[in-house]
């Protein structure tokens, strides 16, 4: 079992959405699967320039010679493949959707339909699980709309959606109910990797709130 996380904050190894992806990552460890962590932020992934010589001159190969070549690999060599990202304007980061933008060679120019909606056929059929990790912050649920319609084709397993997110680097009052919370990522990663369903009771905990809402807006100063 390969589970590796694409993380797409500019923030890196420091960010809030690491807080999340190293918890889940650590509990894929410790159910014996090979983890990978990385930070987009540190690659050299030019911007998809919309040629489609993927496509037509030279299939399955972009023209640009850059890192992706080698995270593409690994995107499709993975079995778990987890896309975080903060919210950035109600969406993911710059980072994650060129990322996105250009998995495009491993697409074809065909269409194909699924419940009346249209995309281009993949090249090959995916074996891999999705997941989505985000945090956005503020509070409540409604900035993460944007991002749950953006990955909703990839059809993922999990979706972990973290509000009040500045908490996650709080060493204050609220650090041990962000601790808490961090246990139950570390356990949907634990529960993804030996190949179960998520537990409604672990997806719950997932959901758990880790300040009010007034609190959390007076935690900012905002």
């Amino acid at each position: 079992m390969k589970v590796t996380v694409f993380n797409g904050s500019p923030s890196g190894s420091d960010s809030a959405t690491n807080k999340i992806a190293s918890a889940f990552l650590c509990g894929a460890q410790n159910a014996g699967a090979d983890t990978c962590n990385i930070f987009l932020s540190e690659k050299n992934i030019t911007q998809c320039g919309g040629c489609f010589a993927c496509w037509f001159k030279t299939p399955g190969k972009c023209v640009h010679n850059d890192d992706m070549a080698g995270l593409l690999n690994l995107y499709c060599t993975s079995d778990i493949v987890v896309f975080a990202t903060p919210v950035y304007t109600w969406n993911m980061t710059a980072l994650m959707k060129n990322f996105v933008d250009r998995l495009a060679p491993l697409k074809s120019p065909k269409i194909t339909e699924k419940n009346d909606g249209y995309d281009l056929e993949d090249t090959k059929p995916k074996t891999q699980k999705f997941i989505v990790i985000s945090n956005c912050g503020f509070p409540g649920e409604k900035n993460f709309e944007v991002m749950k319609a953006a990955f909703a084709c990839c059809e993922p397993s999990l979706e972990i959606y973290r509000n009040c997110g500045k908490l996650l680097k709080s060493q204050g009052s609220a650090a041990a109910k962000v601790g808490e919370y961090l246990e139950a990522v570390k356990q949907a990663g634990f529960e993804i990797a030996c190949g179960l369903n998520v537990s409604e009771e672990t997806r719950k905990q997932l959901e758990m709130q880790l300040m009010s809402i007034d609190e959390y807006v007076k935690y900012l100063g905002m």
